[in-house]
Formats: C-alpha cells, structure tokens, sequence
C-alpha cells in the first residue's frame, strides 16, 4: 500500500462528495462531522460516477439508479444485497488529508 496526498480538509466540505484521481485512482472524498472517507467513485451497479451522486449523513446515493453507500465502509446500504465499493483509509494530519491506496 502507499499513502498519497488527497489535498486539505478545507477542500472537503460536509455534505458535498469531491472528486480526486490520486495514484491514477477514481476517489470520491466524503466529509462526515469532522472526518473524511474515502471510496472508489464507480457504482457497483452499472459503474454510476458516485463523485456526482448526494451525500446525505454517511451514504452516498448513486446519479444513475440510486444505489447507496455507506463511505466509512464502502458496504452498500440500498439494496440489501448489492456489492460494496472500494474503501480506502485516510489520514488526517494537521489539515493534510492522505490516502492509502493498494
């Protein structure tokens, strides 16, 4: 795994998903409260761009069919049995945000 540079917690804002391409990577960044999730911006339903989709609280609703996720686990939340997105951790130092990506 190697940790990459995803920006500061300022340029995330709460309740507004962000797209960046760390690593050559498609990561979509969510703000809950005072911590920042990581999560792969393809739907795993018909590869919706999540980047695009609503942030409410903790999931993150895909554009396309509304398929929903949860960013602190990528396990999806609508429907029960849908698969999960990929789910990076982040480091939070000082106001640098840091992403470990495989």
């Amino acid at each position: 795994m190697s940790e990459v540079p995803a920006g500061s917690l300022a340029d995330v804002p709460a309740g507004r998903p962000g797209l960046r391409v760390l690593g050559g990577v498609r990561v979509v960044l969510a703000r809950v409260g005072e911590r920042v999730y990581a999560v792969g911006d393809s739907c795993a339903h018909r590869g919706g761009p999540l980047s695009e989709g609503r942030l409410a609280g903790a999931r993150l609703t895909c554009p396309w069919h509304g398929w929903s996720y949860d960013v602190r686990t990528g396990q999806c939340a609508f429907p029960p049995r849908g698969g999960p997105v990929a789910s990076y951790p982040v480091r939070q130092d000082g106001d640098q945000l840091w992403v470990q990506l495989p």
